[in-house]
């Protein structure tokens, strides 16, 4: 890529970064309001559609590049799978801020129906490298794990939601990274999509971070992990770059650990995991006494180092890559440790709940 090239893609990407701030700004002045509740880390009636202005900045900026760039392109059926679906999901995700969705249940649905819109256009995995093993077909297995991966980072990301900057922060470092990596992978596609996300991003991200004026929403979150989720996948298996699907999974992996964490300790204590909470890992440590600003800038800079983690594990033999997520899991390991014990210290969570004495 010429410099002149270069140059246009950072002008491109500073005008959208300024369309999202003007996007953003309007939701602020007209969005609905959510009201906070028991579960809530805001104390005042707050906007809370603020993902409009992402994914209306995303669109058009990928309508430009379509319209402008055939290098930007995928073939027109994936990308019509691709758009068709993550709209689709953004949608939903806006009926629900409105309060027009009864129950998770209709959610689930709505995500697992987005998922098979993209097995139906052909973006699906098709083989997994494991150590020791080396490739393998997974045949009709890669339809069922496409959905579920594509559903759970969805959910985790959306999950991940829940105070000042942590989910448009993580957006655009992971979007910066990915960025990175795919651009010395050799993409197009991808790289283009990161810096649009990262622009969109980044404009809503001056009226939420430090003090949120607005919030994300169902519209921003849901949007936001599934286009991460089924980006993994293009570029693993349609993307010119062939980049290492386990990329997106480690850029991710600080959301995923506590969204997996959180589960499983709820599930053994006998909670019922689909019932609304406030005992994700960054929760409690906000309610440990750091602050918003203080718990969103530590999971930006775990982020951070985990990009790091993805432009070394792209060096690695595909036999060896998943050995770059343990320096990062001993870590989770040990924060999770450390925040339950000093959470139940000060009786923010018990014990052991009361159902087993």
């Amino acid at each position: 890529m010429t410099n002149s090239v270069l140059l246009s893609h950072i002008l491109f990407a500073i005008a959208l970064f300024c369309v999202s701030v003007v996007a953003t700004y309007l939701v602020v002045r007209f969005g609905v309001m959510e009201e906070p509740n028991h579960r809530s880390s805001h104390a005042r009636p707050t906007p809370s559609t603020g993902g409009i202005a992402i994914v209306v900045t995303f669109a058009i900026g990928f309508a430009i590049v379509w319209v402008l760039s055939d290098q930007a392109r995928l073939s027109t059926y994936h990308l019509c799978g691709f758009a068709i679906s993550a709209l689709g999901i953004a949608f939903v995700g806006l009926f629900d801020d409105l309060k027009l969705l009864k129950t998770f249940k209709i959610k689930l649905g709505a995500q697992i129906a987005a998922s098979l819109v993209l097995l139906a256009f052909g973006i699906v995995f098709s083989q997994v490298s494991l150590p020791g093993i080396g490739a393998i077909d997974l045949g009709w297995l890669g339809y069922p794990l496409t959905v579920f991966w594509v559903v759970a980072l969805t959910n985790m990301f959306n999950f991940m939601d829940g105070l000042n900057g942590l989910a448009g922060g993580t957006a655009v470092t992971v979007s910066a990274f990915l960025c990175a990596v795919t651009f010395m992978e050799g993409s197009f596609f991808v790289y283009v999509f990161c810096y649009i996300m990262a622009a969109s991003a980044a404009g809503f991200l001056v009226f939420n971070f430090p003090r949120a004026r607005l919030f994300m929403g169902d519209v921003g979150s849901q949007f936001i992990g599934f286009s991460f989720a089924t980006l993994a996948v293009i570029a693993a298996e349609i993307d010119a770059s062939r980049t290492s699907f386990l990329v997106v999974p480690l850029l991710f992996f600080n959301f995923i650990f506590d969204t997996t964490f959180t589960l499983c300790r709820r599930a053994l204590r006998g909670e019922n995991v689909t019932e609304a909470h406030r005992t994700h890992l960054y929760q409690l440590l906000n309610q440990i006494g750091w602050s918003h600003a203080e718990v969103s800038l530590f999971h930006i800079g775990i982020t951070a180092v985990q990009g790091v983690g993805a432009l070394v594990l792209i060096g690695f033999g595909p036999d060896n890559r998943m050995l770059v997520f343990l320096p990062f899991l001993g870590f989770q390991l040990i924060y999770a440790s450390v925040v339950i014990l000093v959470a139940q210290r000060r009786g923010i969570i018990r014990r052991r709940p009361e159902n087993l004495g």
